[in-house]
């Protein structure tokens, strides 16, 4: 199978994604503030643009004419070609689903906007940065559908990079919301959905699940016998 083939399914995802991505970066910077981007760290200020740039240019130099990045081709099997279109699908999936739920809070640096709000709604309910996650499995799905080494290696790069930051981010996101963000911290992962939270003690007490409205009365009735019926407690 010749990579025709292949270059026609990513370039569908491209034209399918980028328009909807496109719509959100505009929709989202409608307030025209300035964001200091300067707060990432001059490390990931100075590579991980550059990174991510070369990595889109490699992919469209595929898509316009595969041969002109044959000089990185890899020996793929077809299986695992087509596994890498079936990852860039989920990818993509995972992307709209990010966009719509995240709204104007979108930004592509560590710094959020005065109107910056909590989003914990759609994939943010079980992990804190599903955009990554979609970015991640976008940047591998194009290394593998084009068997291309050089897209891998700069698609991961671009990973590794992000998840550098992902620190940086995370410490503004906490001097932002306070309280608020380190008991969502304490319920979500960062990138992979957690099956159970009971290994993970909270760094603040925010027990916000509800008592029954009995229990007091009851405590009070019994002597405290039944002190600790129908409560959560928080170890």
């Amino acid at each position: 199978m010749n990579d025709d083939v292949f270059r026609t399914v990513l370039l569908a995802g491209w034209l399918t994604l980028m328009p909807v991505l496109a719509y959100h970066r505009i929709r989202s910077q409608a307030t025209r503030e300035r964001l200091d981007r300067r707060q990432e760290g001059w490390f990931i200020l100075l590579t991980l643009r550059p990174v991510g740039l070369a990595h889109m240019a490699g992919v469209i130099a595929y898509l316009f004419n595969p041969a002109r990045m044959a000089w990185a081709a890899l020996p793929l099997p077809i299986w695992l070609r087509w596994a890498g279109v079936v990852i860039g699908a989920a990818g993509g999936c995972l992307l709209v689903w990010t966009l719509r739920n995240l709204g104007p809070n979108l930004t592509d640096t560590v710094v959020t906007r005065r109107a910056h709000t909590l989003v914990v709604t759609g994939p943010y309910h079980w992990i804190r940065h599903p955009f990554y996650v979609s970015v991640a499995l976008s940047v591998t799905a194009n290394g593998l559908a084009a068997a291309n080494w050089f897209l891998l290696a700069t698609g991961w790069s671009t990973i590794a990079l992000l998840v550098v930051r992902t620190k940086r981010e995370e410490e503004l996101l906490v001097a932002r919301f306070g309280d608020a963000y380190r008991a969502y911290m304490d319920r979500t992962a960062r990138f992979v959905p957690r099956a159970a939270n009971h290994n993970h003690p909270p760094r603040t007490r925010t027990d916000s699940s509800p008592r029954r409205r009995d229990a007091p009365n009851r405590d009070r009735d019994r002597g405290g016998s039944t002190a600790r019926r129908g409560r959560r407690t928080t170890l």
